[in-house]
Order: structure tokens, then sequence, then C-alpha cells
């Protein structure tokens, strides 16, 4: 029997997003692809999925004039009649939301509520979107010419580039993809290589939605590939508005290449976020707050918590509590609905305050007490927070709250 799982029997339900053991990873009206073949892997088990292969330069380039074709005939579609376009893709997402949530815990790794869940978001914006396109409106002003008033009108921009990350492999590019098609415009996606089945099962189903309105494909298009791809996106001056998920290091150099060619961005970066507990905190809110905030979506979020200032007075009760919460996590199949995660580590930083300073907590292991499924033995199950031992920040008085605001952002 094949070592890729989309040919084992409990894998077969991968077949009805239309997938198969070899994709092409390449959509214009057509499909294809003649750039690198590369295989997805499942993170909760390290198990083989399927292969693709990428889209090569000349792929690239294809796909950009069909899309750029395809515009024209798009944009000349009244904002209604394209809102009703974006509410069948959203009704089609709802018929395969169960399936489409499967593949993307299947292949990113986030439990499996999580995964329809995003899903989900990507019909939400679909709804949202249908019924702004009959409110996309401007204002009418006085003219100081006899006879005449000034009008405003919005006009679509071209060609809209979206790069999305393997955290939110859906919902990001749905939030994106909707709003821009109701405003006239056409969308090339480059999903993250690692969730590039994702990516092809959404745009199959986006163009059967297409085909069936006698719309060109390419007015939603898809090019897998790695970075080579997304530099030639942020570059090209024929993508009038590229849109970036990613890391805060990738983002900035995306700013630049777009900045470059005096074109527009939209970046969606990486956060390090923290919770501040004061000594008046409602403890039964901070705990399931920072746990969730750090577990949830296998802590791979943009909003993802990683540390917590605490007071000094509840910081021993709140790390004694933080560690008995995380001993109950259950690390294993995502697929299983009583899993938290199935992420390998996650990275708590807890540092104590007082009134008139600061005070850095010890590090403190709890991998001990993490639970790990032994069916998936791909998966780390250590669990840990930590900081270092040195000051943060000068003293605090009174003007600690802008100070930690400060360290916060």
């Amino acid at each position: 029997m094949s070592t890729l799982l989309i040919h084992h029997p409990q894998y077969a339900w991968l077949q009805d997003l239309g997938l198969r053991e070899d994709n092409e990873g390449v959509f214009n009206g057509s499909w294809g692809g003649r750039g690198e073949v590369i295989t997805t892997y499942c993170p909760a088990n390290n198990e083989p999925i399927a292969r693709v292969r990428q889209a090569s330069m000349k792929d690239y380039e294809e796909t950009i004039g069909k899309a750029k074709k395809a515009w024209n005939i798009w944009a000349d579609i009244p904002a209604p009649k394209r809102g009703e376009i974006v509410r069948k893709i959203g009704d089609a997402l709802r018929e395969k939301i169960q399936l489409l949530g499967r593949l993307v815990s299947l292949e990113m790794g986030k439990i499996l509520v999580e995964g329809i869940g995003e899903v989900q978001e990507y019909v939400d914006v679909c709804d949202y979107a249908a019924g702004l396109s009959r409110m996309i409106g401007g204002p009418t002003l006085p003219s100081e010419r006899p006879g005449h008033a000034l009008m405003e009108q919005w006009n679509p921009l071209g060609l809209v580039g979206i790069i999305t990350a393997f955290n939110f492999p859906v919902a990001v590019f749905g939030w994106n993809n909707a709003i821009a098609l109701i405003t006239g415009n056409v969308c090339l996606w480059k999903g993250a290589p690692t969730t590039s089945l994702v990516s092809i099962a959404v745009t199959k189903i986006i163009a059967k939605v297409l085909e069936d309105n006698l719309l060109p494909g390419a007015i939603c298009s898809l090019t897998c590939g790695g970075a080579d791809m997304g530099t030639a996106m942020a570059r090209d001056e024929r993508v009038n508005l590229l849109s970036f998920t990613g890391s805060t290091q990738v983002g900035k150099q995306v700013a630049l290449m777009v900045q470059e060619r005096f074109g527009k961005s939209l970046l969606e970066l990486g956060g390090n976020n923290a919770i501040i507990a004061f000594e008046d905190a409602d403890l039964s809110l901070v705990l399931p707050s920072a746990l969730f905030a750090a577990v949830g979506t296998a802590g791979q979020r943009c909003t993802t918590v990683r540390r917590l200032f605490l007071h000094e007075s509840i910081h021993d009760e709140v790390v004694d509590r933080l560690k008995n919460a995380y001993s109950q996590i259950r690390v294993g199949n995502p697929w299983d609905l009583p899993s938290t995660t199935a992420r390998p580590s996650l990275w708590l930083k807890v540092s104590s305050f007082s009134d008139t300073g600061w005070s850095l907590s010890h590090s403190c292991d709890c991998s001990e007490d993490a639970q790990e499924d032994s069916d998936f033995p791909g998966i780390n199950d250590r669990f840990e927070y930590s900081s270092a031992y040195s000051p943060v920040i000068k003293p605090l008085t009174k003007s600690r709250y802008i100070h930690l605001s400060r360290i916060e952002n």
C-alpha cells in the first residue's frame, strides 16, 4: 500500500475535495504546474499526505496575464451581481465545511473544531461581502458651478495578490478574497507551501462556482510556490495591491519591495503579545484567558500570548495554577475532540512586578506533567514557560501602567 495518507481508507474523504496523489498547484482558468514537486505532511504524525507540483516562473507570468484579462470582464459586472457570485462561493464552502475543516486539521495541525471554525469565517465574510456589495457608496457634494454636483465613486484597483501563512490557510485568504471580489478586483493567491492541499481544495470549490456562472476562472487564480513566488508578487507592478500575512521579519522585506515600486500593501504580521495582571485581577478570568490564548490554534496565531506580566502578590499562585492547567492538556490527535493541541511546544514567559520595581520569575519546566499520545510519536510534548534572569525595565512608580503598555507594544 502507498505510504501517502490519501490512499489510506480512513483518508478517502480527501478525494471528495478533488485531491489525489499528485496535484497541480497552478490555476488560472485551467490546472497545471511546471515547478518543483513537494510533498505535504501531517504535522501530528509526520506522515506524507500527497504531492503538489508548484508553479514555475513561466506559470506565474501566464497566470498574471490571464488574471489581467479576466479583470476586464469582472470589473464591468455590477457590484450587486459580483456580490451574488461571492454569496454562491460561500454556499459552496458551506457544503464542504466539514471536509475542509478536516483538511485544515490534517495539514496544519489545529484541532478539528478550530479547522471547521476557520472555514466558517470564510463563509461568514462571504455573507458580509454579499450585503456590502449593495452598499458601496460615495458622497455627493455641491459644486461651485451652476447646475453641477460632485460625485465620489470607488473604482477597483485591479489585481490583488494574496500571500497567506500556514496557521490560517483558509480564513485569511477568505477575508481578502471576498472583499476584493465584490469591489471589482481579481485575486492571485499564494498560500504557504506546507498547506498547499488546502489552497488547492479551496480553489477547486471557487473555480466550480465561476465555471457554473460562465465566468473566467482566472478571476481567482492560484500559484503554489515558495519564497521566489512571493518575491515575484511583491516586486511586480502588475500586482496593484499585495496582502501579506506572515512573520514581522518577512513582512518588513515585503513592505520594502512593494514600496520600492510605490505599490500598495496590506500587512498582517506576527505578534509578541502579553497579558498584564495586577494585584486586583480576577484569577478566574486570568487563568483560562492565558491558557487558551497560549494553547488555542496550537499556539500558532498572531494574537497568541507569549508572556505574562504578573504583580508579585499573585505571581506564585498564578504560576502554580498555570502549571496545573498545562498538566491537563492532552497532546495528540488533532481530530480527537478532547484533544487541545497537537503542536510540539509552547513557550510562555512569566514576569512579576511590584509597585516600585520588577523581579523576574525563575524558569520552570512543565514538561513532566504534559500528556503525550503514544499514537503520535512525531509530537514533542515539551511545554515550558521561562524568563531571563535580568531586569526588563527600570523601577516603576505611579506611571507603571504607561510603562507596561510600552513594554507590551
